[in-house]
């Protein structure tokens, strides 16, 4: 295997989990050096087969990425230090790319225009006629 990639990097590959800087690294790489394919082949097997470590269900159910609600709180600034020093070690050197859509995403809509918001708000009540209950 090449010695720049270790097996939990292509687990996280398979997962898609890692950062896409190195996500292109990996797939560069798999073209270039049949063995690193061959292992990738090999990891994939065994996780088809039904054999997981405690590290690669943890990835895979992404057990560590915090919340959307948290990662709210995090851009609000309302967490504790510890929590919210975890979020940003999360976010900033982890590089979760899920996590991060989720966190640009929610500042994107914390910076809308207040158009915008009504309109979305208004989309979503016209969506939602005849779903509530009156009282």
């Amino acid at each position: 295997m090449s010695k720049s990639f270790t097996a939990t990097d292509l687990e996280a590959y398979l997962d898609e989990a890692l950062p896409a800087a190195r996500m292109a690294e990996v797939e560069q790489a798999l073209r270039d050096d049949r063995e690193l394919a061959a292992q990738l082949t090999t990891i994939n097997a065994r996780r088809d087969a039904g054999v997981h470590s405690l590290g690669e269900i943890w990835r895979r159910h992404r057990l560590s990425c915090p919340s959307r609600e948290r990662l709210g709180s995090y851009l609000l600034r309302v967490l504790d230090q510890d929590e919210a020093g975890y979020i940003q070690f999360h976010l900033e050197v982890t590089g979760c790319r899920i996590c991060l859509a989720n966190f640009e995403d929610l500042k994107s809509r914390q910076t809308d225009e207040p158009a915008t918001v009504d309109s979305r708000r208004k989309k979503y009540f016209q969506s939602s006629a005849g779903h509530l209950r009156r009282r």
